[in-house]
């Protein structure tokens, strides 16, 4: 009997943990990304880490009780945007994060029941992704980068920076900035005051970057705006590198743009962004509907100025940008 009874419970020790790992897997909750780089983009890759760290805090731990899948297509590759939405779909996650208005829109054509949050969206009105900002009112919300005065806070800076400038092109591709009107018009509207002409200068590939860059260049006062733009931003190198090589005063609107040679940045803290998003990632994990969580406006913004690249231009920067700026990076 006794021989029985210590194998019976050899049995049971053996069952117990295979009927507590099921368990355990039942209670896995799964977030889909869809990501608007290429995998070995440093800065997509900073972006999910810090989602990743905010979502630990909240004790959602990947392999104990999250799977996170995530899948990379680069702005400017359509057919691969739409390959990896269907697979992010087909996996049926509880939720999904996308980058950037392009990943944002696909999604939402293919599905109106699985939850969406969108990081990096300048017009999610116009998009069609909500309804209202306090009230989104369907399957969608998330964080939105514009700032109304953002287009004349760049001219502003530019202008200080290197005030002969007097001919600016904004920079933008309007296949992946459909909400491009959102910028260039306050930026045509405030380039008066400034004594500037304004110029919108779209591209479609990377091959008109030179022209475009070129002839600001050829101007004896022209100067260079980069739009917030997925297209853009995977494409910086090419801008930077050609902005000096040609010797060409230029914005951008993210830290990363500066940190890699870029003149002078200003705009939204993208990695605060996907920080905020793991919080409604939670709120959404623990029950909460989208159509119950107002889209986010940005709340943190960098000024960032390369004094290397300033110097290598001949531009002095004024003490008075000096003491607003960030970060300066010498």
């Amino acid at each position: 009997m006794r021989r029985r009874d210590f194998v019976a419970s050899l049995g049971g020790g053996v069952v117990w943990p295979l009927a507590v790992r099921a368990q355990d897997a039942d209670q896995i909750r799964r977030i889909g990304m869809l990501m608007a780089y290429a995998e070995s983009d440093r800065e997509g890759q900073a972006f999910v880490t810090a989602f990743r760290d905010r979502l630990q805090k909240l004790e959602w731990a990947e392999g104990r009780n999250l799977r996170i899948d995530i899948r990379w297509a680069k702005a400017g590759d359509p057919e691969l945007r739409q390959r990896s939405a269907t697979e992010i779909i087909a996996l049926n996650p509880d939720l999904i994060i996308a980058h950037g208005t392009p990943s944002t829109a696909t999604l939402a054509k293919k599905t109106r029941t699985i939850p969406i949050i969108f990081v990096n969206v300048t017009d999610p009105i116009g998009g069609g992704f909500v309804a209202s900002f306090p009230r989104p009112g369907g399957n969608v919300t998330g964080f939105t980068i514009y700032e109304p005065t953002l287009a004349g806070k760049w001219l502003e800076l530019l202008k200080e920076l290197a005030p002969g400038v007097a001919k600016v092109a904004f920079l933008f591709n309007p296949t992946t900035a459909p909400y491009a009107e959102y910028y260039l018009a306050p930026f045509k509207a405030a380039a008066p005051s400034f004594g500037v002409e304004a110029i919108a200068a779209p591209v479609r590939d990377k091959v008109e970057f030179e022209p475009i860059v070129a002839a600001q260049a050829g101007e004896a006062n022209g100067g260079l705006i980069v739009m917030p733009d997925t297209f853009t931003t995977i494409h910086r190198k090419e801008i930077i590198t050609l902005a000096a090589r040609y010797r060409l005063a230029a914005v951008y609107p993210f830290r990363f743009f500066t940190a890699q040679g870029g003149l002078l940045s200003y705009g939204t803290d993208t990695v605060d962004q996907y920080r905020r998003a793991a919080i409604y990632a939670d709120h959404v994990l623990k029950g909460r509907k989208p159509a119950d969580l107002p889209v986010q406006f940005p709340v943190k913004f960098d000024l960032v100025i390369n004094l290397k690249t300033a110097k290598a231009l001949g531009l002095n920067v004024p003490p008075s940008l000096f003491a607003r700026a960030d970060e300066v990076i010498e």
